[in-house]
């Protein structure tokens, strides 16, 4: 594996990109990273069914990421990548990807993939900060619906929500790090999730920030039937005009959800304000009727695509999605994404 920065990195995490060279970019404030962004990105045309990661050259197009390299190895099946991901120009190695996909256990095709992008440049985030070029050893990567049911059925402590079924989560040990610091460390975060039973591994995830021991897991009491925790993500933090947001449903626990098929891209006003941008139709997989579309499984609620316009007013913007109908009593009745970036060149 190539030899990590030895940048000083703050107790914030907050140390900048400082030679050029492909070193980490840590979160910085976002006001920061835009800056950085726009003075570097690349736009590249690309079709909407075929836009996969790495359709926008540029640097991190995620607030919380790493220095593209990372070193990890599968307990479950032997699979071990050590390297490269993610260029200096903001490209993703298709292979690299490919070979992570194989680590978490995870299915894999380019145009469909079942790992979050968010996940891996988180992990290496928070190696770069904790110790620089240290092995991280998968313990629980991916897992379909159905393996997480059975982990359930068999006793197992696995959320009947479980991010493992979104490639947003992964339950493992960095090398010469105890798990109960990287715990702590996220719980400063504000973002994330971070679980911790006491043992060697632990959970990190990239939904809702919060956290939680074997005490206060809520595993086992229905804190999230009847979709009561359903949410929506983007597939990045930062989006040039013209390139292409996937979205995605997350922490479903009954079907079927009926989505209205017309979405809202809200823009935050730099005095507080949430405005109405656009009403947009995305692409789902599966054609609405009567404006509405009855979902049966996580699948048909992922890889929902729309292609954002031309002459976008830059700024920070979130989208929403509402419900069609109360068929789950708890089930809210809209959700949104997490804010992210529209900027321009």
């Amino acid at each position: 594996m190539n030899s990590k920065s030895d940048t000083a990195v703050s107790e914030r995490l907050n140390v900048e990109n400082s030679d050029g060279q492909g070193r980490r970019m840590t979160a910085a404030p976002i006001h920061r990273r835009l800056t950085v962004f726009l003075a570097r990105l690349v736009l590249i045309t690309t079709a909407l069914p075929a836009a996969v990661a790495g359709d926008v050259a540029g640097p991190s197009r995620f607030f919380h990421s790493g220095d593209g390299q990372i070193h990890v190895e599968s307990r479950k099946n032997g699979a071990v990548f050590s390297g490269r991901y993610r260029q200096p120009d903001g490209r993703y190695d298709p292979e690299a990807l490919k070979s992570l996909h194989r680590v978490f256990d995870a299915p894999y095709r380019s145009d469909r993939p079942r790992l979050a992008l968010r996940l891996i440049e988180f992990l290496d985030y928070l190696e770069d900060a904790m110790k620089p070029g240290a092995k991280l050893t998968i313990t629980s990567g991916y897992r379909s619906p159905v393996y997480n049911r059975k982990v359930r059925q068999g006793g197992g402590l696995a959320a009947k929500a479980s991010l493992h079924q979104y490639g947003m989560a992964a339950d493992f040990v960095m090398a010469g790090v105890p798990s109960r610091e990287i715990w702590k460390r996220v719980k400063t975060l504000n973002f994330g999730g971070a679980g911790y039973y006491q043992g060697e591994t632990v959970h990190i995830d990239v939904g809702p920030a919060r956290s939680w021991d074997q005490k206060t897991s809520g595993v086992g009491t229905g804190i999230s039937d009847d979709n009561k925790l359903i949410g929506l993500v983007t597939d990045y933090d930062i989006y040039p005009p013209e390139s292409v947001v996937t979205l995605r449903f997350i922490r479903m626990t009954a079907f079927p959800v009926d989505v209205a098929a017309d979405f809202e891209l809200r823009r935050h006003s730099p005095a507080g304000e949430v405005l109405v941008a656009r009403t947009f139709q995305p692409q789902f997989d599966v054609p609405p009727a009567d404006g509405c579309l009855a979902l049966t499984d996580i699948e048909q609620m992922a890889f929902i695509r729309w292609r954002l316009p031309a002459g976008i007013e830059p700024g920070r913007y979130d989208i929403q999605a509402r419900f069609c109908s109360q068929r789950w009593k708890d089930m809210p009745t809209f959700v949104l994404t997490p804010p992210f970036e529209i900027a321009h060149p």
